[in-house]
């Protein structure tokens, strides 16, 4: 069984609340799953739970190199170069990150509010740009962003392989009828 879910704001990505963070417990799986990877708690959007450990493993392996996009909100307006620097990699942490395709995004119109609401600056304007990665690094895309200057706001997964968040509001889930061992 796979399972996609919209990890609202402020979720573990794990059945056991901690250090007064809520988690998966909280939103009625069936029995027997658990989370294929992880999103922060300060993370927003698709998560994958399965009761398949064969399926975790390939989502976690990174010679698999599945991809996962991101729409995120970063603090002031992004500019070419720097979309351009993230594209061919960054460096974090000592560590070069793998290209990666990231692009201008425009508003989401139909987005859901955060709880609580990002920070608002009137004199520093925001701009959301779309990231697709084929690695998983710990908070990378928020270490990605900070390393060309733009500090992430709001981070929300919204395609995980083939598996796209669609209109899924947070806390809400959906067994996902059919995957194939080449989907990512």
């Amino acid at each position: 069984m796979v399972i996609l879910f919209n990890k609202p704001y402020g979720v573990l990505s794990q059945f056991t609340p901690e250090a007064g963070h809520p988690a998966l417990n909280e939103f009625g799986f069936p029995p027997g799953v658990y989370a294929a990877g992880r999103l922060d708690h300060d993370s927003e959007g698709a998560l994958l739970l399965t009761d398949d450990g064969r399926l975790v493993k390939k989502l976690l392996d990174p010679k698999f190199e599945h991809p996962r996009t991101y729409l995120v909100q970063v603090d002031g307006q992004i500019t070419p170069e720097a979309l351009k620097q993230l594209s061919k990699g960054v460096v974090i942490k000592g560590y070069r990150t793998k290209p990666c395709r990231a692009e201008m995004a425009t508003p989401p119109e139909d987005l859901w509010e955060r709880i609580p609401p990002i920070r608002y600056r009137a004199n520093i304007p925001t701009s959301w740009i779309r990231i697709t990665l084929i690695e998983g690094k710990n908070r990378q895309v928020r270490h990605m962003t900070a390393a060309v200057g733009f500090p992430t706001l709001r981070l929300i997964r919204i395609k995980i392989g083939d598996f796209s968040l669609g209109d899924l509001k947070p806390g809400e889930w959906k067994i996902v009828k059919t995957i194939y061992p080449n989907s990512f």
